[in-house]
Parts: structure tokens; C-alpha cells; sequence
């Protein structure tokens, strides 16, 4: 062979071993570390045999020609771009990577994209510490994690292993560095996107986004470049106290353009405008009267609110939510979440209110009563609180009836009678009275029996002369008693014709006295009484039967005569 040749041939003075070493190889040394053309010769197995214009052929694995898993395409005649990486032994065998010089050829292309500023295409196929690694076609790059996204990703899986464009952001070919950034993409891109929305965005618009944050009051939607406001109050027609009852942070949404103020480029957006309104005809669905059933779904001081379908809701006023318990939390009486029947009071569908009522679902308590026990009716009860006007007694596990103090007893001074009850007695009453509208029962305890004056009052006539003990007597007249059972009072004015007479302290308890009566209370049990008028009437009487003082006769000539007869009268 010429190698064996040249090796045998003693060495001439100037020559070194380099150069023997050259000529020996048959190739300059100058080729190694460089990227050259070559042609496929043939493939063996799992090689390509490759010349490169040298005087031996390289051998390239076949796998340096394919992406991990995929089958190579190289056939012989083929032209192909290899690294010389070094001769390998002394039968001139060539050290060649299609590999690395993809990755030469990949680091010269991308340097002038560095340099003009230019996005680069890549796949990201592997994890790092701090992020990924990136195929820049042949040359690796890292990717930070930072640099993924506009928005923290949790799941990098569906971006691997897809190509996406990057921006370089740094490059060392001396330390094989490259840094790259798919947000700086992202980004300008979005930059783009915006002013695109915004100079085409109005009112009334359609689009698409994903909710990108959520708050108290409501959720940010990326439309693509720029975020628009979905206040909570627009996410739903019905109630939801918080955003994220309906919705979730990289939700799709669809949302119309509700305002857009091109100044601020503030953008508020809603999603129940894109639903049918549901107050639409509710007054129609609804009557005044209906009954109908719902669900609890707030609470407040003044009331709660019920809603009737999924956004429609009604206000239950605390003054319609029970008929006995008053100043109440509404609390107290319903919960959250809590199915109740309640009745429309009033629907106002422009204003988009309803009134209901909860308590007259349930029945009017005095309604009931009223039912069952007309007036007259006899009750037993417990006393349940005692008054300085009266008595209320329990008629049912929330109904009160009250018992007036002057509805104690007959004979007693309404406070010597209400002495004599204490809080927690059983008593017996009769019903006198039912307000419906007032939610009052009125009872009487002295009316289960029948009034002693009774009698005495059918009996008494208007200007008639009655007996009367004096039972009291007072600054401004006397307190009487007929047939001891009716009550009477005499003014002072009324006790005699005389001005002089007329001294209520001329007069002893327990006397008898004759009166004139001038009114009847029968309601009171009370007669109103004069002595004198009773004079006055006698005085009248006698001119008329005995003559007048225009005959001769004195005043007291004529009284005397009457006095006289009346007592003739009296002896017979």
C-alpha cells in the first residue's frame, strides 16, 4: 500500500513526523473541527458511509440523521453537511457528526437572527433545573421557567414537543450558551392583538376570553391581548355573593362588551346579557296573591330574600315574616339555603321588585281563632304578663288575649280587683271582642257573670226620684249607691238649690238622700244625679198646687202647706 511505502522510506533531513504523518494520511489535518459536504456512499446497518473528498470515507451513525424515535431518511447520493471531529487512527479512518454540524450550521444562522432581533422557531423537549431545554433546530437553548408564559403555566406538557417561535435573549458560542424566551413572543404579540381590539372594540360586541384573575367584586377576562372587568352583579341574573361560585381562574368565557371607555381603554363586560332576562313577563308569571315556593338566599336586618327561580329574587320584609313575632331578627325566624312558601304581595317588573310575604302563607293566627271562637265564647288560659291597664292571658301557643282591668269585676274598683291576680294563674274569660285587622281579642272575666245592676238599670227612668246612701264623699261632690248595687254621683252644684247648701261635707257616709236623675251610663253602671234639680222640681210643684206669692201668700206659707200634705199623705 502507498501508506506502508511512504513508511518504510527513510526520513530525508527537513522532513518532521508531522509531515510524514500528512502525507501518509493523505489528507490535510486542516479539515478537523470543520464542516464539509459529503456524499453517501451506501448504508451499512446502522451506519452511512460518506466521502468527503478525502482519501478515506467517514462512517456516521444512522441515528444522527433522525429526531429520537423517528425513522432516518438518507439513501446513498445524497449530499450532507458533517463535522470533522478527527482522524482516527493511522488506516485514516474519519471521525464525522452529522450532529454537530447541524448544531454549527444552527449556531451560525441563529447569531444573525441574534443580531437582527429575529424570532427563532424551536421545540422544547426536556426539563432542566429552572426550567426547560429548547431545540433551536440542532442547537440547544434554555428556556427559563419565567420565560414560558405571560401567566404562571402549571402544566408545560402541551407546549412540549410542538414548535413555537422564541426570542433569543442572550448568546456565548464560546460557552455554548443560548437563552431564550417564549413570554417576550407572547407579549409582542399581545401588544399587537390589543391595539388591534382596542381600535375595532364597541359596545354590544361578542367575544371570547379566559378569566385570568378573580376578586370580591368580580373577575378580569384576557380578551386577547387586553383584560376586561366582569363585575359580579353581571355574571348571572340570579344572586352569587362571590365570582368564584361561577367561575374558575383559565375558564373560557363568552362575554359582550357592555362599556368601553376609549380614554382609559377601561373595558366592562357581562355575561348574563348574553342569557334571556328572566324578569322579562314576570308579573304575568307571578299574580299578586299567587303562592309559591322558594329559596332562602340572603339575610339582612330588614328582611330576606327569596329567590322564586334562578334570577328572579323577592324581598320578604321583617314585617311580613310573622304574625306574632315582632322586632324579631329575620334570622331568627328563617335560614340560608332554607325552602319556604311565600305569597306575591306586589311586582313591580320596571323596577324589577317583588314584594313577598312569608306569614300569610302560614295563616292568619286571629283568622283561625276568629273561626272557632265567635264572641261569647268562654276560654281558659294562663296569665302571661300583667299590665297597669290589664291582663293578658294566653289563648294559643302565640295569640295573647287581653282582659281590660275594668272588665274584672262588677262590684271592685278595677285596681282592688287586678290585686287580686298574679302572673302565672289559670283563669276562665269570655271573648268580647276580635280585631282582625289590629290582631286584638278583647276578653272580660266579670262578664262570665251576670251584672247585679242589670236589673236596677231597666228599672231607673230619666227624672225619676231615687233613695241613694252616700258612699264617698269628695272636694267636688258625694258618691252614692242605689239599691246597692248602682253607682251615682251629685256635683257639688247639685247638692242644693241654695248656694250656700251646696257643701259636700254637710253630708255623712251612710246617709239617705233623695236625687233626681238626669242621665243614665249604662255601659259605666253610673247615674248622674241632683239634688237640686230634685228642689227646684218640688218648689215648681208646690206654687202650682198651693198658689203663687203674686196672692198674698209667702214662699214659705206655700211650702209649708205642701210639706204639710205630703205628710197628711204619708200618715194615712
Amino acid at each position: 500500500m502507498a501508506s506502508a511505502t511512504t513508511l518504510d522510506r527513510p526520513m530525508a533531513g527537513g522532513e518532521d513526523f508531522a509531515s510524514l504523518l500528512d502525507e501518509t494520511l493523505g489528507a490535510d489535518t486542516g479539515f478537523a473541527g470543520s464542516v464539509v459536504t459529503g456524499k453517501v456512499i451506501r448504508i451499512d446497518d446502522d451506519v452511512a458511509v460518506v466521502d468527503v473528498g478525502l482519501k478515506s470515507e467517514g462512517r456516521v451513525p444512522l441515528r444522527e440523521f433522525a429526531a429520537q424515535g423517528q425513522k432516518p431518511e438518507v439513501k446513498p447520493g445524497d449530499l450532507i453537511e458533517l463535522f470533522v471531529e478527527r482522524y482516527e487512527d493511522r488506516d485514516g479512518s474519519i471521525v464525522l457528526s452529522r450532529e454537530k454540524a447541524r448544531r454549527e450550521e444552527a449556531w451560525t444562522n441563529l447569531e444573525k437572527q441574534f443580531q437582527a432581533q429575529v424570532r427563532v422557531n424551536g421545540v422544547i423537549f426536556g426539563r432542566v433545573k429552572g426550567g426547560f431545554t429548547v431545540d433551536l433546530g440542532g442547537a440547544v437553548a434554555f428556556l427559563p421557567g419565567s420565560q414560558v408564559d405571560i401567566r404562571p403555566v402549571r402544566d408545560v406538557g402541551p407546549l412540549m414537543g410542538s414548535p413555537q417561535p422564541f426570542q433569543i435573549l442572550k448568546m456565548d458560542r464560546a460557552r455554548g450558551n443560548i437563552v431564550v424566551s417564549r413570554r417576550a413572543v407572547l407579549e409582542e404579540t399581545r401588544a399587537e392583538q390589543r391595539s388591534e381590539l382596542i381600535q375595532g372594540l364597541k359596545e354590544g360586541m361578542v367575544l371570547d376570553g379566559v378569566v385570568k384573575n378573580i376578586t370580591d367584586y368580580g373577575a378580569f377576562v384576557d380578551l386577547g391581548g387586553v383584560d376586561g372587568l366582569l363585575h359580579v352583579t353581571d355574571i348571572a341574573w340570579r344572586r352569587i355573593n362571590h365570582p368564584s361560585e361561577a367561575l374558575t381562574i383559565g375558564q373560557p368565557v363568552k362575554v359582550q362588551v357592555i362599556r368601553f371607555n376609549s380614554e382609559t381603554q377601561r373595558i366592562s363586560l357581562g355575561m348574563k346579557q348574553l342569557m334571556s332576562d328572566p324578569w322579562e313577563g314576570v308579573a304575568a308569571k307571578y299574580p299578586v296573591q299567587g303562592k309559591f315556593s322558594g329559596r332562602v338566599t340572603n339575610i339582612t336586618d330588614y328582611g330576606a330574600f327569596v329567590e322564586l327561580e334562578p334570577g328572579v329574587e323577592g324581598l320578604v320584609h321583617v314585617s311580613e315574616m310573622s304574625w306574632t313575632k315582632k322586632n324579631v331578627h329575620p334570622g331568627k325566624i328563617v335560614a340560608t339555603s332554607q325552602e319556604v312558601e311565600v305569597v306575591i304581595l306586589d311586582v313591580d317588573e320596571p323596577k324589577r321588585r317583588i314584594s313577598l310575604g312569608l306569614k300569610q302563607a302560614q295563616g292568619n293566627p286571629w283568622e283561625v281563632f276568629m273561626e272557632t271562637h265567635a264572641p261569647g265564647t268562654v276560654v281558659e288560659g294562663e296569665i302571661r304578663n300583667i299590665t297597669e291597664f290589664g291582663l293578658f292571658v294566653g289563648l294559643a301557643p302565640e295569640i295573647d288575649g287581653m282582659v281590660h282591668m275594668s272588665d274584672l269585676s262588677w262590684d271592685l274598683s278595677p285596681e282592688q280587683a287586678m290585686a287580686n291576680y298574679n302572673k302565672g294563674d289559670m283563669v276562665k274569660a269570655k271573648v268580647l271582642d276580635i280585631d282582625v285587622e289590629k290582631e286584638r281579642i278583647s276578653l272580660g272575666i266579670k262578664q262570665l257573670e251576670a251584672d247585679p245592676a242589670a236589673e236596677v238599670l231597666d228599672k231607673v227612668k230619666k227624672g225619676e226620684i231615687v233613695t241613694c246612701i252616700v258612699t264617698k264623699v269628695e272636694a267636688n261632690g258625694i258618691e252614692v249607691k242605689i239599691d246597692e248595687v248602682l253607682t251615682g254621683f251629685i256635683r257639688r252644684a247639685e247638692l242644693a238649690r241654695d248656694r250656700g247648701d251646696q257643701r259636700p261635707e254637710k253630708f255623712a257616709i251612710g246617709e239617705k238622700v233623695d236625687a233626681k236623675v238626669t242621665g243614665i251610663d249604662r255601659a259605666a253602671r253610673r247615674l248622674a244625679l241632683t239634688i237640686k234639680g230634685k228642689e227646684i222640681e218640688e218648689e215648681r210643684e208646690a206654687v202650682k198646687e198651693f198658689g203663687t206669692s203674686d196672692s198674698g201668700a209667702s214662699l214659705g206659707d206655700i211650702l209649708g202647706a205642701a210639706i204639710r200634705r205630703r205628710n197628711l199623705s204619708t200618715d194615712e
